[in-house]
């Protein structure tokens, strides 16, 4: 699933790690922080944008990693 942005969820009383139009986590965690940590990574790795989502399920972070749509050059 390269070239899908990695996004961060909760999932019950779990964090999901999730690539944009997968079916499952490529992996889950006990608290948010080690889920950050391994989308991070996940998404350096890949050259795409990392969403965090709090437990309202807004983004409440984002980062990008590679190309950004929004980048202006000028």
């Amino acid at each position: 699933m390269a070239n899908k942005n990695v996004h961060v969820a909760p999932h019950g009383d779990k964090w999901h790690v999730i690539r944009e139009g997968a079916n499952q986590p490529s992996s889950q965690h006990d608290d948010q922080e080690q889920a950050i940590a391994a989308g991070t990574a996940e998404a350096k790795q890949d050259k795409v944008e990392l969403l965090v989502h709090g437990r309202d399920g807004k983004i409440r972070m984002r980062n990008s990693y590679g190309h950004d749509p929004r980048d202006v050059k000028g």
